[in-house]
């Protein structure tokens, strides 16, 4: 796993830890929105790479995917026992928004007490409807034909490289994929130990955890996202008193423009993300 940093110039005790979306990166806007936006209260911030997303691939017969959250917690459990004065937060969109959702959940009230709050931005809460909206009509040709570009390029690298990998997984059915459901058929279920693609989906989805999450959170997501239905955004009145919901009408996917276009458009996510994370920080005693 791989991390890129980025220093505000002085020692800082705050730390913002960012989870990119699918096939995304440091490099991704996002990511350098919410890099820049902490440089600019002082913060330290850190981009977490997914498996083989930095790159380079990594080593081991595996990937990542959206419901994996053993490597956030490895990587967690490392940055607080090497600083035990660092207070933290989080930011996760998309993709590492549903892993940092379903991570909170998983560790409920056993959560860091060190991470003061998170925000997730434009969560797939729950995978099935939202993959089946990304392999119709329009997006199947704009979005999923991109993601599933590099992501067929990654299986071929990895299969001419190490052998176990190419045993685990449809090789063939992988490289001719052209939906999320036929790739993960392919790659994703077998190699994670799935039983097919909807029970991948299913398991991997952040909204059943959303109940057990015990730290202050925040969800944004757009009413016109394109690739999250509506249908598919969680109840705000069902959801903890730690977690707040605010889904503007418009936004899109990780877009959320506002300001004077082009020269002086923003992320109104980025800002209202780093917004509520400083009110967590002070909330919890940081500065």
């Amino acid at each position: 796993m791989d991390l890129d940093w980025v220093e505000p110039g002085a020692p800082a005790r705050t730390l913002l830890l960012v989870l990119h979306g699918l096939e995304g990166s440091s490099r991704s806007h996002y990511a350098v929105g919410l890099a820049r936006a902490a440089a600019a209260r002082g913060w330290r911030a850190a981009v977490l790479h997914f498996r083989s997303c930095s790159g380079e691939l990594n080593r081991a017969s595996r990937f990542y995917h959206s419901g994996e959250t053993g490597d956030l917690d490895e990587v967690v459990r490392g940055l607080l026992a090497r600083e035990p004065g660092l207070a933290l937060l989080a930011a996760g969109v998309s993709l590492g928004a549903n892993v940092l959702l379903k991570w909170l959940g998983e560790r409920g009230e056993d959560a860091p007490r060190r991470l003061a709050g998170a925000v997730a931005i434009s969560t797939p809460f729950q995978l099935t409807p939202c993959t089946r909206a990304l392999d119709t009509g329009l997006r199947r040709r704009v979005y999923t034909a991109n993601f599933l570009r590099t992501m067929r390029a990654k299986v071929r690298a990895k299969a001419a490289r190490d052998p176990a990998f190419a045993r685990l997984v449809d090789l063939p059915a992988a490289l001719r994929a052209r939906t999320f459901a036929a790739y993960d058929r392919a790659v994703t279920a077998p190699l994670e130990g799935f039983a097919d693609e909807l029970d991948y989906w299913t398991r991997a989805s952040s909204a059943p955890w959303l109940p057990r999450v015990r730290r202050p959170t925040l969800l944004l997501n757009a009413l016109d996202d394109p690739i999250v239905p509506p249908a598919a955004l969680p109840d705000p009145r069902a959801l903890p008193p730690c977690v707040r919901a605010e889904f503007p009408r418009h936004g899109g996917h990780a877009g959320f423009i506002e300001g004077g276009w082009p020269w002086r458009a923003r992320s109104w996510a980025e800002r209202r993300a780093v917004e509520f994370l400083a009110g967590c920080l002070a909330d919890a005693g940081g500065a």
